[in-house]
């Protein structure tokens, strides 16, 4: 069974940087699309970025674009995100989701798709 762990949250100061790291066992991911969504207190969970592990394509949410990169590492099967200028309305719980047979863009933006889930891993912005 695939399985998904997250990791690399913290306390951050707004304009810092952190770098979450999404590593899958169990599976491979050839065919797969990764997501990364995050969860805010009182909102709905959203898509922030997303990437198919196939061609390497991308999606990004336009409140993060420019500011936050996704890439991969097939070899690991690892999918990281790197966050820069980082605001307080980034602060959330980042979680990373996997779906078969979907591209980025679908991935991060049908809620309804089936998706494996990792654990989460807080982000906090503040001064």
């Amino acid at each position: 069974q695939l399985q998904l762990v997250e990791s690399g949250g913290g306390l951050v100061q707004p304009g810092g940087s952190v770098r979450l790291s999404c590593a899958a066992s169990g599976f491979s991911l050839d065919y797969y699309s990764i997501g990364w969504f995050r969860q805010a207190p009182g909102k709905e969970r959203e898509g922030v970025s997303c990437i198919s592990m196939s061609d390497g394509s991308t999606y990004y949410a336009d409140s993060v674009k420019g500011r936050f990169t996704i890439s991969r590492d097939n070899a690991k099967n690892t999918v990281y995100l790197q966050m820069n200028s980082l605001k307080p309305e980034d602060t959330a719980v980042y979680y990373c989701a996997a779906s078969e047979w979907v591209a980025a863009r679908p991935m991060c933006v049908i809620m309804s798709l089936d998706r494996d889930w990792g654990q989460g891993t807080q982000v906090t912005v503040s001064s």
